[in-house]
């Protein structure tokens, strides 16, 4: 299936270079420098996902989305795909203040994203938005080789980003690798020596109490206040990566 995105930005160098990096991922790409040309081209074409700048010439990328979602409370018909109302939305934008934030995504935006962003991070949650639409899944083979799952938590591979409920999670490289072990060895008891193997080779051979130091810096950054707990102290015997519910007698 051709997944098609709709990028809305006005700085032509921008638009065309990230344009270029989404075609070489496979999408097809409909490029608009200002607003109005972005809202003919939403409402005249079905697209899977539309990245909109915030500030933009006539129309405003805040404007577009909450006209959009107001398509929610209007009947569908030939020229109005039902499913319109629903496209997923990814803001890019220099506003980076807790009320520009809240704004947008009481707008209706799906995703926010702060200027200057790394490709790989805007390449990980378009990928994740695609996701979440109940119009697009990844096909089974490349999921489980790129994207690791638990819950409400995911990790790419490919680009080395967790979330947890769509929050980037900021995590060093050595919290990265624990996750990873974890998510691949979830809903099993593994032991404080398995990790540490994992974690480093022989000839780094740091202190022994590293690993639970690690593991407390991980749990305070993917288990904030009401959010499921995922990692599991078994006392003697080791840790176990999962939902409660799921967690056996070990």
């Amino acid at each position: 299936m051709s997944i098609k995105i709709l990028l809305v930005e006005d700085e032509i160098q921008l638009a065309d270079s990230l344009a270029h990096v989404l075609h070489k991922e496979g999408y097809q790409v409909e490029v608009a420098y200002d607003g109005n040309q972005g809202w003919n081209l939403t409402m005249n074409h079905g697209f899977d996902l539309l990245i909109l700048d915030w500030m933009l010439p006539h129309k405003t990328g805040l404007s577009i989305c909450q006209s959009l979602r107001r398509f929610k409370n209007i009947s569908a018909t030939d020229d109005m795909p039902k499913t319109l109302a629903d496209t997923p939305v990814l803001f890019l934008t220099a506003k980076d203040t807790l009320d520009d934030r809240v704004l947008g995504l009481d707008a209706g935006a799906d995703d926010y994203l702060i200027k200057p962003f790394e490709l790989r991070e805007l390449l990980a949650r378009v990928r994740a938005l695609l996701r979440r639409s109940q119009k697009i899944e990844p096909p089974e083979e490349e999921t489980s080789k790129k994207i690791l799952v638990m819950d409400d938590l995911e990790l790419d591979l490919e680009s080395k980003l967790a979330y947890r409920h769509g929050r980037l999670l900021k995590l060093s490289e050595k919290e990265l690798k624990l996750l990873e072990f974890f998510l691949l060895h979830s809903n099993q008891l593994v032991t404080q020596e398995q990790i540490y193997q994992y974690l480093w080779s022989e000839d780094q051979a740091p202190s022994s109490n590293v690993v639970a130091a690690v593991i407390r810096l991980l749990r305070r950054k993917i288990e904030t206040k009401g959010e499921k707990a995922l990692i599991h102290t078994i006392y003697g015997k080791g840790y176990w990566f999962g939902v409660q519910e799921n967690l056996k007698r070990v």
